[in-house]
C-alpha cells in the first residue's frame, strides 16, 4: 500500500512540473547595445582563420623640390606625366611672376609605378633641391578592420533573427534602433577599408617648384627713358593745377581770412603800444 501511495504522488509531480514549464512564454531578449556584444562575445565567434592579403598594403609618398627652367611649363609636364602613368593630378597651384614665381602639384600614380614616376619628375629638373619618399605598412590595420567587418556583419544577421521573432513593439524599436548604429558601424568600416586600398594602390607624389635663377638685366624689362619724361611733365602739370586751385581757394575767402588776418594785426599792435615806455 506504502509503495503504491508513492508512486501516485511521484506521477503527481511530475505532471505538475511538465505542465508548468508548458506554460513559460517564451520571451526573445533583446541585447542593450552593439558595443556590449562585442564586449559579451555575441554574434563573435571566432572565425575558423582571418582572410589573409596575399601581398603587403604598403602606402607609399613622395615629396620633391625642384628648380626647373620653367615652372608653368614643368607643372604642365608633371601633370601629363600623371595621365600618362594612368594616374590623375590631386591638386596644383602657381603664384608670383618672372624669378619670384613658385609652383606647387600633386599627383598620384599607381604603386607599381612609383618609382619610374620619380625618375621621370626628377629628369625634368634644372636641379633636385631635396627629395624624400616615405612608406607605411598599413597591413595590420587592414586585417583589424576585416575583423571588425565580419563580426559587424554577424552581430546584424543576429539583430534581424531577433527582429523576426520580436512581438512587443517597444522590442522592434529598440532592434530597429540598434540595427541602424550597427549598419552605421559597417559602412564606416568599409569607407577605411576602400580608403586604404585606394592609398596603397595608387601612391602619392608632391612637388614644388621654383625657376632657375638667372642674372638680372641692368635695364628692368619695360623701362622707356620717354615715358618717365612724359610721367614727371604730368607731374608738373598736377602741381601747377593744384597751386591754381588753392590761389582761387584763398581769393574767394578774402573776406574770411583777411578779417582774422586783420584782428590779429590790431591786437598785435595794439600790445606793443601799451608796453613800449612814454617819452618824457
Amino acid at each position: 500500500m506504502k509503495r503504491l501511495i508513492i508512486g501516485l504522488a511521484l506521477v503527481a509531480l511530475l505532471l505538475v512540473s511538465v505542465s508548468c514549464s508548458q506554460e513559460e512564454e517564451v520571451v526573445p531578449t533583446v541585447p542593450t547595445a552593439p558595443d556590449e556584444m562585442y564586449k559579451a562575445g555575441v554574434a563573435t565567434s571566432t572565425p575558423e582563420a582571418l582572410p589573409q592579403t596575399e601581398e603587403r598594403m604598403i602606402v607609399r609618398t613622395g615629396d620633391m623640390s625642384l628648380v626647373v627652367a620653367d615652372v608653368t611649363q614643368g607643372c604642365d609636364d608633371i601633370a601629363h606625366l600623371a595621365v600618362r602613368f594612368d594616374g590623375y593630378v590631386v591638386s596644383s597651384s602657381i603664384s608670383g611672376e618672372e624669378e619670384e614665381m613658385r609652383g606647387w602639384i600633386s599627383i598620384r600614380v599607381p604603386d607599381e609605378r612609383f618609382d619610374q614616376a620619380l625618375a621621370e619628375v626628377r629628369s625634368l629638373a634644372v636641379r633636385v633641391k631635396s627629395e624624400s619618399t616615405y612608406s607605411e605598412d598599413v597591413t595590420e590595420e587592414y586585417i583589424d578592420l576585416q575583423a571588425r567587418l565580419k563580426n559587424a556583419e554577424a552581430t546584424e544577421q543576429q539583430y534581424l533573427v531577433l527582429l523576426d521573432k520580436a512581438v512587443d513593439v517597444e522590442d522592434i524599436l529598440s532592434i530597429y534602433n540598434y540595427l541602424s548604429q550597427v549598419r552605421e558601424q559597417i559602412e564606416q568600416i568599409k569607407g577605411q577599408m576602400q580608403y586604404l586600398e585606394r592609398t596603397s594602390s595608387m601612391s602619392y607624389i608632391s612637388v614644388s617648384l621654383e625657376p632657375e635663377v638667372t642674372v638680372k638685366p641692368l635695364v628692368r624689362v619695360g623701362w622707356s627713358a620717354l615715358e618717365v619724361l612724359k610721367s614727371a611733365a604730368r607731374g608738373i602739370v598736377i602741381f601747377g593745377q593744384w597751386l591754381g586751385t588753392l590761389a582761387i581757394w584763398l581769393v574767394i575767402f578774402i573776406p574770411v581770412w583777411g578779417t582774422v588776418l586783420g584782428i590779429i594785426i590790431w591786437r598785435r599792435r595794439r600790445s606793443r603800444t601799451k608796453k613800449s615806455p612814454v617819452k618824457r
